[in-house]
């Protein structure tokens, strides 16, 4: 299998700190569908979804090793925090994953290289191909070196968005949020969620996500933002 990667990629490559026996597996990963042809060829969303997974299972063994003595609520809390889309997202941009990305000039202008929804995919893509050229120990590793810091920088286990909107919610004597599902679109694989997220007296946020409870999470922090704000003003 002929090598003839751009400098960049090699770049990335160290970044990940593996190099693909199957180059042809780093590409796929780095393929925005805007750049496909024929309808099947899926640019990088299957990888995507193995990538998914392997996170998860990367993610949660690294917090098990770290974390010996915490239970498992809390280990949840911090698995969620470390697997979301913005977190995915921060780490892509830490590795400038948005210049390696081969997308049309129409997705290209329309922001998609910097869009935190296409990185965090690519990211998990990524992991997806480190998984199938490098077994689990490349996943592994590769995951262990981009996300430990952020890891270690948390003492304690974060709160999520719709804890925290619960507190101040009761801590005001107002009545707990609602969360209502309103759409689903999108492959199975790859749904979109939107949900809505109401404090009565306070107002209503809509947002979306790749399942009910990422999108249930990004309303509720949207929600106590707005409300924070209203307090200062």
């Amino acid at each position: 299998m002929s090598r003839d990667f751009p400098a960049t990629l090699a770049h990335l490559e160290a970044a990940l700190g593996h190099r693909f026996a199957t180059p042809d597996l780093l590409r796929e990963a780095l393929t925005h569908r805007s750049t496909t042809s024929r309808r099947d060829e899926l640019g990088y969303e299957r990888l995507e979804f193995l990538g998914d997974r392997v996170l998860g299972l990367c993610v949660a063994a690294m917090l098990y090793r770290h974390f010996p003595t915490e239970a498992e609520g809390k280990l949840a809390v911090r698995h969620t925090d470390l697997v979301r889309r913005e977190t995915l997202a921060e780490v892509a941009r830490l590795i400038d994953l948005g210049d390696h990305i081969a997308m049309s000039r129409d997705a290209q202008g329309s922001g998609a290289r910097e869009n935190a929804t296409v990185l965090s995919d690519v990211m998990e893509a990524l992991l997806g191909a480190l998984f199938i050229d490098g077994g689990l120990a490349a996943a592994e590793a590769c995951v262990e070196d981009l996300w430990s810091q952020r890891m270690r920088d948390t003492q304690r286990p974060p709160r999520d968005a719709k804890t925290r909107l619960q507190e101040w919610a009761l801590g005001r004597g107002l009545p707990l949020p609602a969360y209502a599902m309103i759409d689903r679109t999108g492959p199975d694989h790859a749904p979109t969620i939107t949900v809505t997220c109401t404090v009565q007296g306070v107002g209503e946020t809509r947002a979306q996500g790749g399942s009910k409870r990422a999108a249930e999470q990004s309303a509720a922090e949207d929600l106590l933002a707005r409300a924070q704000q209203g307090e200062r003003t």
